[in-house]
């Protein structure tokens, strides 16, 4: 089995790292802000020093940090991945980043002999828990078959839908659908709790009918229980409708909803929510009107 080296042990990352050590792979990561988890520690995660010595003691390398700058200073700051790799190896980057940034890395990486992966994911910290993961690809057939055992470690729907910077622009896709359909069920569960209705009984009822959802069914739970601890925060949901309403003007065309919900969720930062799960979109509503779910 080929060595892994794991950098991004967060919320989403640590769980994953966990499932491919239970699996039985050798997994390293980098002491590099903080210690890694103590479980992984006990199930056998090894730790090196600096990014560099990541990249030189594993066969393949993966990513999953918040945003674009983050890759980047990981692959190619100072004393970063790519100073650590030679030919042969492989590059996966799970975070969600910019899909031009992303060619840009893939061709850096590409140029040192090695091959690249960008595979975000969806699912949010249940997702990552369960392994059961969407896992979105990008890049070449080949490193795509010589991950694939390891994404099956991770996830249940893996895709490999086009080169590199398909896969980024596919989670933005599903980034956009996720946020409107947040805003959608945040709205409905509003009218019907003002209206006077009991909203776990709407939420109940909604589920058996053609508005049943994914985001219904969890998020919907998570707004009438009012727990809102983080599954995937506010602020990374702020970054991914960034980079659709980047795109969307750089291709020219128009988001209109998108730009809705993302000034939703920047009432919910501006009023010190930026850190919270994204259902928390629902309480932008209740403050405009008057009323909490």
């Amino acid at each position: 089995m080929e060595t892994i080296g794991f950098i991004g042990l967060g919320i989403m990352g640590a769980p994953m790292a966990g499932h491919l050590l239970d699996a039985g792979y050798k997994v390293i990561a980098s002491d590099h802000r903080s210690k890694p988890p103590a479980d992984l520690v006990a199930k056998g995660l090894k730790t090196v020093t600096g990014h560099a010595a990541v990249a030189k003691a594993a066969d393949i390398v993966i990513l999953m940090v918040p945003d674009t700058p983050q890759v980047a200073e990981v692959l190619f700051g100072d004393n970063g991945v790519a100073s650590g790799l030679w030919k042969g190896k492989l590059v996966i980057d799970m975070s969600s980043i910019s899909p031009i940034e992303t060619k840009t890395f893939a061709q850096k990486i590409n140029a040192l002999g090695c091959d690249y992966l960008d595979a975000p994911v969806s699912g949010g910290e249940v997702g990552a828990k369960a392994a059961s993961l969407t896992i979105m690809v990008g890049g070449e057939e080949k490193p795509f078959e010589r991950a694939k055992p390891i994404f099956e470690k991770m996830g249940k729907n893996i895709t490999l839908v086009g080169p590199n910077g398909v896969g980024q622009t596919t989670k933005v896709a599903n980034q956009i659908v996720v946020a409107l359909t947040i805003e959608a069920v945040a709205e409905a569960l509003v009218f019907a709790s003002k209206a006077g209705a009991d909203p776990a009984k709407v939420r109940q009822a909604l589920m058996g009918g053609l508005a049943a959802s994914r985001i219904l069914e969890v998020h919907g739970e998570r707004m009438v229980k009012r727990t809102f601890a983080p599954g995937f925060r506010i602020e990374l949901h702020q970054k991914d409708l960034n980079l659709a309403l980047e795109g969307a003007k750089a291709l020219g065309v128009s988001l209109p909803n998108t730009s809705t919900t993302q000034q939703l969720f920047n009432s919910c930062a501006a009023n010190g929510g930026a850190k919270e799960d994204h259902s928390a979109l629902v309480r932008a509503l209740e403050r405009m009107a008057g009323h909490e779910v």
